[in-house]
């Protein structure tokens, strides 16, 4: 079956609007054209749509998404596999997220208890499959799956106290990366508290600490553009900077 634009965008949930953006920048083109003109999309455009709005659900951006969808070697069975994998731990921390919300409710209430412990535990469990989601086949690669699983399970059993502590380190740690940014260099005094606040963030959630391990990450944090986009947001050069003052905070080569 054929459909043109109002059709498919009616079909979809989308505006004809969005469907002549998608055309423009190359991510979702039509079939063909037809003597009037007019847009007109098959089965292929049809199935390539469902997918392009799958990953926006997910958060993707457009750019990435038209790589995605545009590679020759795109396997559509196996991405609906993996939106499934992805949809169903997303759920899960839905999940997760409404029975604390009850629990809090109930407890506020009077009619049951709430340990300190279970009241952060959505948002625990939510840090851990972020991370999975974002970082977990690289990290799992480099440091084996001993190592993540035990790192995941840290986090999971982290008390309020500690919970509380480590988001407050991540937030002056970003902090000190931003002005430490500003001297443009990695050496400097502040550099360097920068670095030891990363330590410290880090050994929150790492079974143990190692300088090799953390000089690794640091590289990890340039090569691979999820880790850097994290860090380049208080500053365009805030991955790179953060890898020379970690080096040098832990002895290795620059």
């Amino acid at each position: 079956m054929e459909y043109t634009v109002q059709k498919l965008g009616s079909l979809a949930g989308v505006s004809t609007r969005t469907l002549r953006y998608y055309d423009e920048i190359g991510i979702l083109k039509p079939a063909r054209k037809n003597s009037a003109g007019y847009r007109i999309y098959g089965r292929n455009e049809v199935d390539k749509l469902q997918q392009i709005l799958f990953y926006r659900e997910l958060g993707l951006d457009l750019e990435s998404i038209k790589k995605i969808v545009n590679d020759p070697a795109f396997d559509g069975p196996a991405a609906l596999r993996k939106h499934w994998q992805q949809l169903l731990q997303k759920r899960r921390q839905l999940d997760l997220l409404i029975n604390n919300v009850e629990k809090t409710i109930s407890a506020a209430e009077g009619k049951s208890h709430m340990a300190d412990k279970e009241k952060f535990q959505g948002f625990k469990q939510k840090l851990v499959d972020d991370n999975e989601k974002q970082y977990g086949e690289e990290v799992r690669a480099k440091y084996g799956d001993d190592v993540v699983d035990r790192s995941n399970s840290k986090m999971l059993n982290m008390s309020e106290s500690q919970y509380e502590e480590f988001m407050r380190l991540e937030k002056e740690l970003m902090e000190a990366l931003a002005e430490a940014c500003k001297t443009g260099d990695p050496a400097s005094e502040i550099a360097q508290k920068t670095a030891d606040l990363h330590k410290q963030w880090l050994t929150f959630t790492w079974p143990s600490y190692s300088k090799e391990a953390h000089a690794g990450l640091a590289r990890m944090y340039v090569d691979d553009e999820r880790f850097a986009a994290y860090y380049n947001k208080v500053h365009p050069n805030a991955a790179e900077f953060l890898r020379d003052a970690i080096l040098i905070y832990t002895g290795a080569n620059l």
